[in-house]
């Protein structure tokens, strides 16, 4: 690959980052059930507070970029916030920079419109842009409205359609083939349907990602997930995921966990009328004994269709069944799009052979590639699959050569590790043993006492 191809690629990958980390930025205020005062107050507070950057550094970004972001997101999705090739412009003479910050600080009132008329005024009809001031004004922490307390505005948390707003949290297990177990789980929040369940030996990000694409597969996509701040909800590769599938992810505020009471509410329920009947250790014969994980999802799924979707539900008044398919007919994604949404990357050299290595398996790719860089698209939980991109298109399908891994290491299948045989060796026992049979030959002496000498006259008393 050549310094030029090279350059282009990280600038994608660039490109990519600073898309997320606007989206992310911008998805408080995208919320459908906002006002326009109230949309406008969540983005004048966005604008108002210092934000991690995408690559680390402290970020300001001032109103009006918020709102173009805003409108950018609404027209074309995710895609529409990549930010664009940037073309090599001469920059601004630091001297008329500090005449600006000056102007402004002698005259809070100014905006930069106001100020650009001055300096165009004083240098002959040249002044930077809007933009640019706007930029400087802001690392100055020079604002044109003086800060004050905003009336917070909260959006809806009371969905009035079903996949409007999907709930998601993890509940802590039981321990089952003598590993702690953990219940992932997503709620409609219209109907209270379990769209998404399983029992996993796992409590992270990949995990949820699996139990999160089944339910989008088989329920449809939902506008909202609405998560705590666990480490397996603030995931970038989930962001990703849902920024492709435009759902808008919401965490909770540590300490205000508005709306998450329907969650916790189907988490008592399970604990005091299936957990309670369930034990993995066996030992308890008034419960239900599971040996493995799939014994657990499987006793867990018979609950779920024949009780908890079956019965009524104390604040709705119907069965979660029923409120669901009150909803009408839900459009399924197309698994080509799932599957891109929840694919992961990697970049490879291709050698000389055509071929390919990911995770120790080996795979072969057109040979015009030989000599470049190419991304490798593919599920983690199947990697019999893999789809090559060459500069940002895609060039073709990675043939699989020799497969000694089908998934990704951070994927593995939930399996129950092999059960401990006994040996029935006791090594303290084998060395008391030894040691008495030792201490029994070396302090019988008696034998040697009781012989006559040579003469055969008895020894001396």
């Amino acid at each position: 690959m050549s310094e030029v191809e090279r350059e282009a690629q990280a600038r994608r990958s660039r490109a990519q980052t600073v898309a997320l980390w606007r989206y992310t930025l911008i998805e408080e205020a995208m919320d459908a059930g906002l006002t326009s005062r109230q949309r406008g107050r969540i983005a004048a507070a966005i604008a108002a507070r210092e934000h991690t950057g995408p690559f680390g550094g402290p970020v300001r970004v001032s109103r009006k970029t918020i709102d173009r972001w805003i409108r950018f997101r609404r027209a074309g999705g995710f895609d529409a916030l990549v930010p664009a090739p940037r073309r090599c412009t001469p920059r601004t003479d630091a001297s008329v920079l500090e005449l600006a910050v000056a102007l402004k600080r002698e005259n809070p009132a100014r905006t930069a419109t106001q100020v650009r008329r001055i300096l165009a005024a004083s240098s002959g009809g040249w002044a930077p842009s809007e933009r640019t001031l706007q930029r400087v004004f802001v690392t100055h922490e020079l604002r044109t409205r003086p800060d004050g307390q905003q009336p917070r505005a909260f959006g809806r948390f009371e969905a009035s359609r079903v996949n409007e707003i999907w709930t998601a949290d993890c509940l802590h297990g039981p321990k089952v083939a003598g590993r702690a177990a953990f219940l992932f789980a997503i709620i409609d929040d219209r109907s209270r349907l379990l769209v998404g369940r399983q029992f996993t030996h796992r409590e992270d990000a990949v995990r949820f990602q699996g139990v999160f694409r089944h339910a989008i597969a088989h329920h449809g996509l939902p506008e909202t997930l609405y998560t705590d701040n666990g480490a397996s909800f603030v995931d970038e590769s989930l962001l990703r995921i849902c920024a492709r599938l435009s759902i808008r992810v919401t965490h909770s505020q540590p300490g205000r966990p508005m709306g998450r009471g329907k969650i916790e509410r189907v988490f008592e329920t399970i604990r005091e009328q299936f957990l309670v009947e369930i034990t993995g250790a066996g030992g308890d014969p008034a419960r239900h004994h599971v040996a493995d994980l799939g014994e657990l999802n499987e006793a867990f799924r018979h609950w779920v269709e024949q009780v908890y979707h079956r019965r009524v539900h104390s604040e709705t008044g119907q069965t979660p069944l029923q409120r669901w398919s009150e909803g009408g007919p839900i459009v399924l994604p197309e698994p080509a799009v799932l599957r891109t949404a929840f694919e992961w990357t990697a970049t490879r050299l291709v050698r000389s052979t055509a071929t390919v290595d990911l995770e120790g398996n080996t795979y072969s790719v057109d040979p015009f590639l030989v000599g470049r860089k190419v991304e490798l698209h593919f599920d983690p939980f199947d990697l019999t699959v893999i789809d090559v991109y060459w500069a940002g298109k895609r060039v073709g399908t990675a043939v699989p050569q020799r497969i000694g891994r089908h998934a990704h290491p951070k994927a593995p299948p939930e399996v129950a590790p092999e059960p401990i045989r006994l040996t029935g060796i006791d090594y303290i026992k084998l060395l008391a043993d030894a040691d008495r049979a030792d201490t029994s030959t070396r302090l019988n002496l008696r034998h040697l006492a009781e012989q006559p000498d040579a003469q055969g006259q008895e020894p001396p008393a």
